[in-house]
């Protein structure tokens, strides 16, 4: 019997944790400007778009212009672009080799350290680069897309299907982006 109530008591408290869990209580540390952020306050004007990021991946780097050119098409109108990286902690070293990567590239977008992978195990993230559209709703932030940025990681002139443009596009027309899913294709995220 003792043995039973410990199995249900832990199985309670594992629940009670995951559903403790939120967009609000998530604060992840800017690597460009050092200050914390809570996730759920940057979800304000028509979006956040959240692009989980590593230097270590080569797919992130195939989409450096193309992310460019999304932040600056659709940041005037009201969406806010952040990469997300789940795979460094918060120390200077790396902090610095962030910064440095975003001044370099021409990026120009805070570079949230998800160190613990709160994020990402949140939103169920696996790949890099994949993206997450958050908007606003009536009772909090709401996923309207996940996935991939397009269909063609290798060549930006290939891509026939620009998802992320399109789902973007769609919320600007107050619709409910089709498809609001898409397999991202990338590398896969390093869990710790």
């Amino acid at each position: 019997m003792k043995k039973l109530s410990l199995v249900i008591l832990i199985l309670l408290s594992a629940t009670f944790s995951l559903s403790a869990q939120s967009l609000e209580t998530i604060n992840l540390t800017d690597a460009v400007t050092g200050k914390v952020l809570n996730l759920q306050s940057e979800v304000k004007g028509k979006g956040l778009v959240l692009v989980f990021h590593s230097l270590a991946c080569p797919f992130a780097k195939m989409y450096e212009a193309r992310l460019i050119a999304l932040r600056s098409k659709y940041q005037s109108q009201g969406f806010t672009f952040m990469l997300v990286n789940p795979e460094v902690r918060v120390q200077e070293e790396e902090k610095t080799e962030l910064r440095n990567y975003i001044d370099q590239s021409g990026i120009n977008m805070s570079y949230l350290i998800d160190e613990d992978q709160v994020l990402t195990k949140f939103l169920k993230v696996t790949k890099i680069p994949e993206v997450i559209l958050l908007t606003p709703g009536t009772s909090g932030a709401v996923i309207s897309y996940r996935g991939a940025i397009d269909n063609n990681p290798q060549a930006e002139s290939a891509a026939s299907s620009n998802y992320l443009d399109r789902a973007i596009d769609s919320i600007l027309k107050d619709e409910a982006p089709t498809p609001s899913q898409v397999r991202a294709v990338g590398c896969n995220v390093r869990t710790y």
